[in-house]
C-alpha cells in the first residue's frame, strides 16, 4: 500500500502554529506533525525490526487522541470525534504488540545474570511471551494495511488541510484554561487517592497526568516556559508511574504463562522474576509522591 505524505493529502510543507494562532490552528499543526510521524514510520512498524518505530507510532496516535480530546470545546464535533474514534481503534491495534516489546525488553534484561540452569529455563518462559507478540504482530500488520486505516490516514490529511479562520478571541487565554482544566483533574484524581493507593489507582493517576502533559505540549508555543516545565514534570510522573505499572503487567503476565504442568525449574524461575518485580514496584511507589509533589508546583505557575 502506498504510504507517502503525498498519497494522503499532507499538505508540502509542515503546518506551524504561532504565538497568536486559535486553538483549532494549534490542532491543525500537531495532527500535522503527528500523522506524518505515522508515515513515515509505517514501513519499519509493519517490519517490527525497531521496536522503537512501534512505540513512536504509538505515541504519535496518543497525542493526537488526546488533543482532540482536550481541545474538543473549540473544535467542529462533527469531524473531531470521528477521527478520535478512529485514532482510538488504531491504538487498540498497535497496544497489544508494543505492550509485548516492553515486557519481551524488560524479561530479557532481567534474565541475563541467571545461572547456566536458570537461563535455560528463562529462555523456554521468554519463548511463550515471543509467540504471543507474534500474534499481536500479526493482527497489528493485518491494521496497517487494511482500508480502514488508509483512511484514517486521508482523514487526517483533510483535517490538516483546513486551515480554521484566525480568531480575535485571546488564544492564549483559551489554551491556558484547557491546561488549567486538565490540572484540576489531576489534582482532584491525586486529592481522592487513599494513603496507600491501589495499583489501580495509580494506572489511572498516571492516565491523567498524561492528559496534562498533551494538553501543555499543546499549549507551549502559547505559553512558554510554564507550559514547558509542566511538560517535563508531568513526563517524570509518567515515566514512573509506566514503569510500576510495568511491574504490575509484567506480573500478571509471568502467572498466566505457568499451567499445572509447567516444569518446575521454569516454575522456580518464573518465581523469581516475580520477587525482582514486586521489589521493583516497591520503590517505585517510594519514588512517584515525590513527582507529584513537583508536578503540583509546575501546574501552580501556569
Amino acid at each position: 500500500m502506498a504510504s507517502s505524505r503525498q498519497d494522503f493529502g499532507l499538505p508540502a510543507e509542515p503546518v506551524v502554529a504561532d504565538r497568536e494562532a486559535s486553538v483549532a490552528e494549534h490542532v491543525r499543526a500537531v495532527l500535522d506533525a503527528r500523522t506524518r510521524a505515522l508515515v513515515a514510520l509505517a514501513p519499519g512498524t509493519r517490519l517490527g525490526a525497531d521496536p522503537e518505530e512501534l512505540h513512536r507510532v504509538r505515541v504519535a496516535v496518543r497525542r493526537m487522541r488526546a488533543v482532540l480530546r482536550v481541545a474538543r470545546p473549540h473544535l467542529d464535533r462533527s469531524w473531531s470525534e470521528p477521527l478520535r474514534a478512529e485514532l482510538g481503534w488504531l491504538g487498540r491495534a498497535l497496544g497489544p504488540a508494543r505492550d509485548l516489546d516492553v515486557l519481551l525488553q524488560h524479561l530479557r534484561a532481567e534474565t541475563t545474570d541467571l545461572p547456566p540452569g536458570d537461563r535455560a529455563a528463562a529462555d523456554r518462559l521468554v519463548a511463550g511471551v515471543e509467540a504471543e507478540r507474534r500474534t499481536a504482530r500479526s493482527a497489528l500488520r493485518e491494521a496497517l494495511d487494511s482500508r480502514r486505516y488508509a483512511d484514517l490516514l486521508r482523514a487526517l490529511a483533510a483535517a490538516v488541510r483546513t486551515a480554521p479562520d484566525r480568531s480575535d478571541v485571546d488564544s492564549r487565554r483559551q489554551l491556558r484554561e484547557l491546561v488549567l482544566g486538565q490540572v484540576r483533574q489531576l489534582r482532584e484524581a491525586g486529592d481522592r487517592l487513599p494513603p496507600d493507593p491501589s495499583d489501580r489507582d495509580l494506572h489511572a493517576l498516571r492516565i491523567t497526568g498524561k492528559r496534562v502533559r498533551y494538553a501543555a505540549e499543546l499549549a507551549q508555543p502559547a505559553l512558554g516556559d510554564p507550559a514547558r516545565r509542566l511538560v517535563a514534570e508531568a513526563r517524570r510522573l509518567q515515566d514512573v508511574l509506566g514503569a510500576h505499572q510495568d511491574a504490575c503487567v509484567a506480573v500478571e503476565r509471568l502467572r498466566g504463562l505457568l499451567r499445572d504442568d509447567t516444569d518446575p525449574q521454569v516454575a522456580f524461575v518464573a518465581g523469581r522474576l516475580v520477587e525482582r518485580e514486586h521489589h521493583r514496584r516497591t520503590e517505585l511507589r517510594a519514588r512517584w509522591p515525590v513527582v507529584w509533589e513537583s508536578l503540583r508546583q509546575a501546574a501552580e505557575a501556569v
